[in-house]
């Protein structure tokens, strides 16, 4: 925790962070994931994402995970390189572990936000071979300010806010029209309870599933879906999931 000098180290240094994620596969046999989304509601945050990974051509997997709980405050949601995000998503678990416990207090936002950014810029030199791509959308509780917010990031590692929603993948591409619609017919998404936005959420993963070979559909598995408001971190059951796709498929 403390070199020869009685100076701190962060867990990068630590671990000699990114050089410890070892090199990645080559870009051909590269599983990526996708699509995900963020979605403001009514005192919470959704989150979405379907359950397909992807090699070239090829589906690999079709129950992978893509929403990945950070801390008790902190979401991330990830799309490109599937193994590259669940690596450099469990380093950032690690990290914010880590000072806690060091330092005796949670990381702050900021701290938490900045770690990501440095995750991904470790990383770029795989990005820009065209291998190891990992672009998430991290969703996060403030208990400083009582506040939520919605993250986003490129491959550099910049950081953008945005306020309502949030989307990456190769899906992504084609629903991000959608989320204005939507907001411009029925009113801003934080201002509407889970159900309808949830609902909202799904036509979207449904759209892009039906445009984009490389986002699962949910006719056999259901998407990924938790929750995060300033109470912590939920799963959406089940069951709600399976009713609210009904509903969409049955229009």
């Amino acid at each position: 925790m403390f070199d020869s000098h009685n100076k701190f180290r962060t867990f990068a240094e630590l671990v000699g962070f990114p050089d410890s994620l070892g090199s990645p596969v080559p870009a051909a046999a590269d599983t990526h994931g996708t699509t995900v989304l963020c979605l403001r509601y009514k005192n919470g945050i959704l989150n979405l994402g379907d359950r397909r990974a992807t090699a070239a051509n090829y589906i690999m997997y079709d129950r992978a995970d893509k929403i990945l709980t950070l801390d008790d405050h902190t979401l991330v949601a990830i799309s490109g390189s599937f193994a590259r995000s669940v690596e450099i998503a469990r380093y950032l678990r690690h990290a914010f572990k880590y000072y806690s416990r060091t330092q005796l207090q949670d990381m702050s936002l900021e701290g938490k936000l900045q770690e990501v950014s440095r995750a991904l810029a470790g990383n770029l030199s795989m990005s820009l071979d065209g291998i190891g791509v990992f672009v998430p959308i991290v969703s996060a509780y403030n208990p400083a300010t009582d506040s939520l917010g919605i993250y986003f990031y490129d491959v550099m590692g910049a950081r953008f806010e945005s306020g309502e929603y949030g989307a990456a993948g190769s899906g992504s591409d084609r629903i991000r029209g959608v989320f204005d619609y939507i907001q411009r017919e029925k009113g801003p998404f934080d201002k509407r309870p889970l159900d309808d936005v949830l609902k909202d959420g799904l036509t979207m993963l449904d759209i892009a599933s039906r445009l984009d070979s490389a986002t699962g559909d949910m006719t056999n598995t259901l998407p990924a879906a938790k929750t995060l408001t300033k109470d912590g971190i939920a799963d959406v059951p089940s069951s709600t999931l399976a009713k609210a796709v009904k509903s969409i498929h049955s229009k």
